[in-house]
């Protein structure tokens, strides 16, 4: 630095300049000052100011420095102000003496407080460079300040307005300043400080622009006022942090709250609106129609629930967490609303799986009934059309008189034909019996359309009834003419009788080789093939029975023929005709090769069938082997976990995406699945895994390693906020692995208590009970690990208490037992600031005022310490 004379003397005699030590440049500037009167007054005025800055308080000033404090009264007047203490008691003569007592009094009180009156000592230094360095770090933010001493730094006025408004920002427009023009800066700041600060002026702009180093006491005096002016305000500023901290935590703990109440809500609604739609057993009338619900209960399970599976995880995830952030900020344990704890979810969750058990097993039992019902209906109108057709016109030939005009030849022949009917009435007995008993199953399976059924076969029956009545009749009637007829053609009686029982055996087997069958594995459809084949068998001897009616009509033509008998119709015994005989023969030779083709398709679809079902089986052998050591991994991984809480996150992470990836195989089970119920297969003996089992393993695996990522996170949690060592974790888990019979991850009371006493807690019952009461709020009966790590640090780590959050609010008060709307308003941010009006009780001490509000009840309510 050069000397600003050495610099003149060097340019008047032309030498060297001289190079002078800061200090005695400072030196050489403060015996200038002393020099100048203009110093002395700025001085004088400079402390007068500050003197009466404190003495307005005690309610009087000064006018003269010199004279005022003459007497000691006023002297000793600001030394009571300033210490907030008490001085000797002055003396209130007006001789010299007195006052050089009370002058006295003065001094020795300063020297009481260690004030050194002579010289600048290190204190002193002190002071200066820890005000130096406060202005430095308040106003380093702002444009063309640099604070770098008490003098030149503070002569354009920018430092002074900084100062302000680094505090109150809304006192000063501070980018509307000029460093060109420090009049207007400096008046500016003074004036503010003056009106808003009450920070008297001590010095005039002009005074310290027209100096070319500005006096440094008086700077540091004024500076001084503005940092004591502002002291109160960083106090509050801490405390406002400190509050805006635990509100902080409190908003985002009842976000936390909120988001479990609405996921807890809506996840219960779903629950409650889906149990119905699976209580619902009505059954559908037809097999498309419960079709169609078995497919919503696929759709059900295969895309509504696995997310409700997420959320009810989640949830439980969430519920962990916030209780181990409300433990990690000495915060009271979250209780949900009435009928949405983690134990209400569950319950509700278990109803919903009790519902949906047997739900899917009660379709396929329908939709196979429904498919026996639509084969007893198809079977019914079967052998109701053969039989109505059997019997049109049966009734108009039993009631015709035909015989009252016959010969007694012709009545013969009408009597034996009337025997050759009855026999074969008698034959189609069994078909009405079992077209009754059709009908009388179809009513007992409820079959939707029994009433039709019910009216058809009642007709059937009645029809029935009059055949055999008017059967009856025409016997008796035949029976008394029968005395007058003498002769019957034996042969043609032959015929009808050998005939009669042939046809319907043709009948019955062209009825049977149609009939409908049902089958659900290859051993049914082997046993219809077999049967079939049987019935081939006979078909030779068949075959013989058939050429010999047909042998007995060819020697009535050639006994006719032989005699010369003019046959005047066909048989007079039965309607039953060679050609109609050889027509039905033919009918059922068709019949047998389709009958053997359709036995073939349905064989070659019980193949297919049993095909699907050790395809099923093969997978399903794999998938769920693999998903029980896959749940006992887990469960030995959460158990005896190595390395740190990081390196256990990445591997478990790592280790559920292994576990997601494998989801295809879940999917190609699925879509197998459903093959197998579209090909109505009920039963599958390649494999003791169903869909439903594996669908829940699958789930609770997905499930499981969920929470437990869920419980390393939350220990993280814990052990950055408790600062608990790698080492404490490790011998923790130990202890609780130790004390975990069951290696499930949690432990009941007994083995809790034994636990404690084990890591050195000494506890009676009622210190049990309390520990119980923090490690498990809600009263499961068990105890989990993060419950326990978080009992053995919470109670040796310093956290926010209610006690502080009451001092903070006190510093934002004033000291006051209550604090304003607008005093919150005023220190706080806007939302936390709202947040604490909505929720504080009015104040009601004796020295309450419109208005005030109690901050104390609301800090203790923060930490579950009393109700607001």
């Amino acid at each position: 630095m050069v000397d600003y004379h050495a610099s003149n003397n060097q340019a008047s005699s032309g030498g060297p300049a001289v190079y002078m030590d800061p200090r005695e440049q400072e030196n050489d500037w403060d015996r200038d000052l002393l020099l100048d009167p203009a110093w002395e007054k700025q001085q004088r005025k400079t402390f007068t100011a500050w003197c009466n800055s404190h003495l307005r308080k005690a309610g009087t000033q000064i006018e003269n420095i010199e004279e005022d404090f003459r007497d000691g009264l006023k002297l000793m007047l600001l030394l009571e102000v300033i210490s907030g203490e008490r001085l000797p008691k002055p003396e209130r003569g007006k001789m010299r003496v007195h006052k050089i007592n009370n002058v006295n009094k003065a001094l020795d009180y300063i020297a009481s407080k260690g004030v050194k009156l002579v010289s600048i000592g290190a204190e002193e230094t002190s002071a200066k460079e820890g005000l130096l360095l406060w202005c430095q770090r308040k106003t380093a933010p702002y444009k063309n300040v640099n604070v770098q001493n008490f003098h030149i730094s503070w002569k354009d006025g920018l430092a002074f307005n900084a100062l302000i408004h680094r505090h109150r920002p809304e006192l000063i427009d501070y980018d509307k300043l000029r460093k060109d023009d420090p009049l207007t800066n400096l008046n500016n700041a003074f004036e503010v400080a003056e009106k808003y600060l009450d920070i008297p002026k001590m010095m005039d702009a002009e005074d310290i622009v027209g100096t070319l180093r500005p006096d440094e006491k008086a700077i540091m005096t004024y500076v001084s006022c503005f940092y004591h002016a502002f002291s109160g305000a960083q106090k509050a500023e801490t405390a406002a942090n400190r509050i805006c901290k635990v509100l902080a935590v409190n908003q985002e703990n009842e976000h936390l709250m909120e988001d479990y109440e609405k996921l807890a809500s809506d996840l219960l609604e779903w629950i409650r609106r889906t149990i119905p739609w699976l209580e619902n057993r009505a059954p559908e009338k037809t097999m498309a129609e419960m079709q169609q619900k078995l497919e919503d209960f696929r759709g059900y399970r295969r895309v509504h629930k696995p997310p409700k599976v997420q959320e009810k995880c989640q949830l439980e995830i969430n519920f962990n967490t916030l209780q181990t952030k409300l433990r990690l900020s000495n915060r009271p344990a979250f209780m949900p609303s009435e009928g949405r704890m983690v134990s209400d979810i569950n319950g509700s969750w278990h109803n919903l799986e009790g519902a949906e058990k047997g739900y899917e097993e009660w379709m396929l039992n329908e939709i196979r009934r429904l498919e026996r019902l639509d084969h007893l209906a198809e079977k019914f109108r079967q052998k109701a059309t053969i039989h109505e057709s059997w019997t049109d016109g049966k009734e108009a030939m039993l009631t015709q008189k035909d015989y009252e005009t016959a010969s007694l030849s012709e009545v013969k022949a009408l009597l034996r034909k009337h025997e050759a009917f009855e026999s074969d009435l008698a034959a189609h007995q069994d078909r009405v019996e079992q077209i009754a008993a059709i009908a009388q199953e179809l009513n007992e399976l409820d079959y939707y359309d029994s009433p039709s059924v019910n009216a058809r076969c009642q007709k059937i029956c009645e029809q029935w009834d009059a055949l055999g009545s008017l059967t009856q009749s025409r016997r008796e009637s035949l029976e008394r003419t029968e005395k007058q007829l003498e002769s019957i053609d034996e042969l043609y009686l032959e015929y009808a009788k050998r005939a009669a029982p042939f046809n319907n055996w043709m009948e019955g087997a062209m009825e049977d080789l149609q009939d409908m069958f049902i089958v659900h594995n290859i051993e049914e459809i082997q046993g219809l093939i077999t049967a079939h084949e049987q019935f081939k068998s006979t078909l030779p001897e068949a075959n013989k029975e058939r050429e010999a009616i047909q042998a007995i009509q060819a020697e009535v033509q050639k006994i006719a023929q032989y005699n010369g008998i003019k046959l005047s119709g066909g048989n007079p015994y039965t309607t039953i005709t060679p050609k109609s005989i050889d027509d039905k023969w033919h009918k059922v030779e068709q019949l047998v090769p389709q009958r053997d083709r359709a036995l073939q398709e349905e064989l070659a679809k019980q193949q297919s069938n049993d095909h699907l079902r050790r395809k099923f089986a093969t997978q399903a052998n794999i998938v769920g082997p693999w998903i029980q050591t896959k749940m006992e991994e887990i469960g030995r991984i959460s158990i005896e976990m190595n390395g740190t809480l990081e390196d256990q996150l990445v591997n478990l992470r790592e280790y559920e995406q292994s576990i997601i990836e494998y989801k295809p195989n879940i999917d190609q089970l699925e879509g197998d699945h459903q093959l197998i119920q579209e090909a109505l297969i009920f039963d599958n003996s390649y494999t003791a895994y169903t869909m439903e089992h594996l669908r829940v393993g699958w789930e609770q695996l997905l499930t499981t390693i969920a929470r437990t990522i869920n419980e390393i996170e939350n220990q993280i949690l814990t052990r950055d906020a408790k600062g608990i060592s790698q080492e404490q974790l490790h011998e923790y888990r130990t202890s609780f692995n130790h004390f975990d019979k069951k290696r499930t991850g949690q432990m009941d009371m007994d083995n809790y208590r034994a636990l404690l006493v084990a890591t050195g807690n000494s506890l009676g019952d009622a210190e049990f009970a309390r520990i119980m009461g923090i490690v498990d709020p809600n009263n499961s009966g068990a105890v989990t690990f993060q419950a326990f790590i978080d009992f053995m640090s919470r109670e040796t780590t310093d956290t926010d208490t209610a006690d502080q959050v009451i001092a903070s609010f006190k510093i934002l008060a004033a000291d006051k037992n209550f604090i304003t709307a607008e005093e919150l308003r005023r220190e706080l941010p806007p939302d936390q600031a709202e947040y604490c009006i909505a929720r504080m009780a009015p104040y009601s001490g004796p020295d309450a005022k419109p208005g005030a509000l109690d901050y104390m009840s609301f800090s203790t309510a923060l930490y579950g310490e009393s109700d607001l």
